[in-house]
């Protein structure tokens, strides 16, 4: 099972792309709302519900995602809890490939492994069924939101600890002064953001 592609992205040349990244851009930013000061005093929180509103933005996003992992294997896509469902699994739909909910412990029905990280206060753990994907499969991760990096860090390692390889990432915002980039782009060389701050 493999991913399937639009003709009409499969003929996108350099630079109708990027004229196509840059008003992606534009749409996510002018459709996010701040709001300061949440879920703690100093946050502005990047809300992304207003882009749920606009079927056509949000149609958008996910055809940006398939033109931009082109030429990548992906046997499935991992949406890490909650808000990387949104997203992930339209993009699944449109790859023809299975999707895998990274959810938080406690969350699956069925047999789990789970990964516990480190947080800034404490710790958290995220779990996936055994049996979401099969060892040697190339796994595409998508969230909403990069920020440092370390829900997907986790999400990572624990499909890696589970056979899996990551064929890359996808995330509709990125908070670029965090650097959660550079936390993972070691595990693999595409790292798709469409709207970076």
């Amino acid at each position: 099972m493999g991913q399937k592609f639009c003709p009409f992205f499969n003929s996108i040349n350099s630079g109708s792309d990027i004229i196509f990244t840059a008003m992606i851009d534009l749409q996510i930013k002018s459709a996010i709302r701040d709001i300061p000061d949440f879920p703690k005093p100093g946050i502005v929180f990047k809300d992304i519900t207003p882009i749920l509103k606009d079927p056509s933005l949000c149609e958008a996003i996910v055809d940006n995602f398939v033109a931009r992992v082109q030429g990548l294997k992906i046997d499935a896509v991992a949406g890490i809890e909650s808000r990387g469902f949104l997203f992930g699994l339209q993009l699944a739909g449109k790859l023809g490939v299975p999707f895998v909910p990274v959810r938080k412990a406690g969350k699956l029905p069925f047999s789990v492994k789970q990964k516990e990280y480190e947080l800034e206060y404490g710790t958290a753990t995220i779990e996936v069924h055994t049996d979401a994907f099969k060892p040697g499969q190339h796994i595409l991760v998508h969230d909403d939101l990069l920020a440092t990096g370390g829900t997907v860090t986790a999400a990572s390692d624990l499909i890696i600890e589970m056979g899996g390889i990551i064929a890359g990432f996808t995330f509709v915002v990125g908070l670029n002064f965090l650097n959660g980039k550079e936390k993972i782009k070691h595990f693999a060389d595409k790292v798709v953001v469409l709207a970076e701050y």
